[in-house]
């Protein structure tokens, strides 16, 4: 009953996207209204600029970090991966924004830092890395990603219901960038159609 009690907690405070109450505070449309339609931070940096996006990002870096010290506090290691679960499943499906919010990394990224902090540094490190190299700030979240569920095993020891845990995670906010996959395989094919062209 603990468990459930504190997935649903999870849930709960993941469904508050500070995003979009922004927007309406300031009079704005609705984040997911323009550009790829998630209310993220990367949208409403597109939408609003760099100060609006830090502040959205600390708002959902600081709202994981407490369900985090509440998961961990409560539950045992196997269980606690699950509540960063039930987190980014509230952020992406909203039960107070008609279940369309944003896609999970920030709130992952703060519920991982406290299970892990070395590996949040770490993962900081190779977003940076990854979108120097490739400058598509999705795939260099998904070497963040990677790297923060890679410490949360080692932290939690590779208890098995951590690793399904972790690895469901993961895999769901990769699945939440499935559009961000299409849009970017034919931006590549139009690249090379165009070089073609030229050559």
């Amino acid at each position: 009953m603990k468990f459930l009690f504190i997935i649903v907690i999870a849930y709960v405070l993941g469904s508050v996207n500070f995003s979009i109450i922004i927007f309406k505070f300031l009079g704005r449309d609705d984040p997911r209204l323009s550009f790829s339609g998630n209310a993220g931070t990367t949208n409403v940096y597109r939408l609003a600029g760099p100060a609006w996006a830090a502040a959205v990002l600390i708002l959902d870096v600081g709202r994981a970090v407490l369900v985090a010290l509440i998961a961990v506090y409560a539950l045992t290691p196997g269980q606690v991966p699950w509540a960063g679960l039930a987190l980014v499943i509230g952020n992406r499906y909203p039960c107070f924004h008609g279940f369309q919010g944003g896609k999970g990394v920030a709130n992952y990224l703060g519920f991982s830092a406290v299970i892990t902090p070395a590996g949040a540094a770490v993962s900081a490190l190779a977003w940076v890395a990854v979108y120097l190299l490739k400058r598509e700030p999705f795939i260099a979240s998904f070497a963040m990603i990677l790297a923060l569920a890679a410490g949360t095993i080692i932290v939690e020891n590779f208890h098995p219901w951590a690793i399904a845990g972790t690895l469901a995670a993961v895999l769901f906010i990769i699945y939440n960038h499935r559009k961000n996959f299409i849009e970017y395989k034919k931006n590549k094919e139009k690249s090379a159609e165009v070089k073609q062209e030229e050559d």
